[in-house]
């Protein structure tokens, strides 16, 4: 019998590839790096599950260019991706939100949790490895109850913020005064960090923060993540090789978890099979109006899924792109949309069409294909709320940013895009002026020191993609936590099969 004739018999009785189940908090922020990492398992020959709440996972179906969502909702075997497969599994959140979800996410999920692991095991596919998140702190000890072999995290912030709530964590940060104060110019000094303002922390451990059950949620992981037998964040050495190096000297002991670089989590080769947009892209719609302008024109400007404007801040955002002269592509949600200016949209229309033309040179949308927008030639700058997906996703496109936080870690975020990596410029607020926009744009484009902050965006975007390619250091240590976790799998099979035969 020839080889060829072979093979299918072979891979009849292989065994079935570890089972990786990855829960997410249902949000676009924690989406987007999650569902990124779930595909690359996959493609490494993982059966990967991501699982999140009902509510997120309608919209994820909904606004998917394809029916691999949903229809892995209704096949357990998921969709191919790569070598392995992709699934998804929902929480009921009886369409909680903000607090309610919080508080429902940290009492009534831990229990389904453990009934959705069970059911893996019943259904012939037993989780191998539950990767928790940051503020779903409590999987890794459900994950442990249920006798699942290992765990991991994935942090889907910085390693600088990560450095900031561990110190915060364990006693070791003193807040310093908010803006206004007479000792507001006091720093906070964290090893292999610039120093930091309060203004510069990620708003959630400031007092004046408002979002008090996030905070507890993500401080508590610190309690039990050295019960992780990995920690993952999503980023990579060359972006901060500072942090990354005095992280383990932090004191007292025990010293945090090393951290594994896995990033950037950004979706560089353009696939597109299964996208975690909450929202519907206009993604044709947006590639073909940016194809029709010159290279290094448009100004593209996104404040993400969550960042909430005014009314007159929606205004002096419009009439400030407006007078710059330039084209603009910016996503204005659904949300938002009825706040524009009367008469901005040219057709004055609040809800026309996929990309609406605008005052000026520009264009509205209501979602984008962000990855393909900002690696397209035509895009000049990026205003950003700097978010840290959004953050990777223009260091990894090579694209200067005009910063523009506004809470979180997006405070910390904008200090590194702008200081530390010299690739933009500050968007001065609040409060928000038309010509605050007008001047940071003009800035990042053609300003003195645009040339500069283009060539070292360039730099960075060519780090970011050595670190993910073959051979890179994100891609050997998801090929190592591969690698470990088939072995263990293995293991717990081979245990299994010694107890059934003893008992026979």
């Amino acid at each position: 019998m020839s080889g060829e004739e072979a093979a299918p018999a072979a891979a009849a009785t292989a065994p079935p590839p570890p089972h990786v189940l990855l829960v997410c908090f249902p949000s676009q922020g924690h989406i987007n790096p999650t569902l990124r990492l779930a595909k690359r398992l996959a493609a490494k020959g993982l059966l990967a599950t991501l699982c999140t709440t009902s509510s997120a996972g309608a919209k994820l179906a909904a606004a998917s260019p394809s029916a691999a969502i949903s229809s892995s909702r209704n096949d357990g075997n998921g969709v191919r991706v790569g070598r392995g497969r992709l699934r998804f599994e929902f929480l009921d959140d009886r369409g909680k939100e903000r607090d309610d979800l919080m508080r429902h996410l940290a009492t009534q999920a831990p229990a389904a949790f453990a009934d959705l692991l069970r059911r893996q095991a019943i259904a012939g596919r037993p989780v191998a490895c539950v990767v928790g998140n940051p503020f779903l702190p409590w999987a890794l000890d459900a994950a442990a109850a249920a006798g699942v072999p290992s765990s991991a995290v994935l942090w889907v912030q910085s390693c600088a913020v990560f450095s900031v709530y561990f110190h915060a964590a364990r006693g070791l940060l003193e807040i310093p005064p908010a803006d206004g104060d007479p000792a507001a110019a006091a720093r906070v000094e964290i090893p292999g960090l610039p120093p930091l303002s309060a203004a510069e922390l990620p708003s959630f451990l400031l007092p004046s923060n408002p979002y008090t059950l996030i905070t507890d949620a993500i401080l508590a992981q610190f309690g039990n993540i050295g019960a992780a037998s990995w920690v993952f964040v999503n980023s990579f050495p060359e972006l901060e090789r500072d942090v990354l190096a005095a992280l383990p000297g932090v004191a007292p002991r025990p010293p945090p978890p090393p951290l594994i670089p896995i990033g950037p989590l950004v979706d560089l080769d353009g696939e597109d099979t299964v996208r975690g947009d909450m929202i519907e892209a206009a993604d044709g719609e947006c590639v073909a109006w940016l194809d029709a302008h010159p290279p290094r024109s448009v100004v593209y400007a996104s404040v993400g899924s969550v960042v909430e404007l005014s009314a007159d801040e929606v205004a002096e955002m419009a009439h400030g792109l407006a007078s710059t002269g330039l084209p603009f592509l910016w996503v204005v949600r659904p949300d938002t949309r009825p706040l524009l200016p009367e008469g901005f949209l040219l057709d004055g229309a609040a809800g026309a069409g996929a990309v609406a033309a605008a005052r000026g040179s520009g264009a509205v949308v209501q979602w984008s294909p962000q990855e393909r927008v900002l690696a397209h030639g035509a895009t000049a700058c990026f205003l950003t709320h700097c978010g840290w997906n959004s953050t990777l996703e223009t260091v990894a496109a090579g694209v200067p940013v005009v910063a523009f936080p506004q809470w979180g870690d997006q405070c910390t975020d904008a200090k590194f895009l702008v200081e530390e990596l010299g690739v933009g410029v500050r968007l001065r607020a609040p409060p928000l002026t038309r010509e605050a926009v007008r001047d940071a744009v003009e800035l990042a484009v053609a300003g003195p020191e645009a040339d500069g902050m283009r060539a070292r965006a360039k730099a960075w975007s060519a780090a970011a993609r050595a670190a993910v390619a073959p051979g890179g250091a994100a891609d050997r240590h998801l090929q190592a936590f591969v690698d470990d976790v088939t072995r263990l799998a293995s293991g717990r099979k081979e245990q299994e099969a010694g107890v059934t035969t003893s008992s026979g």
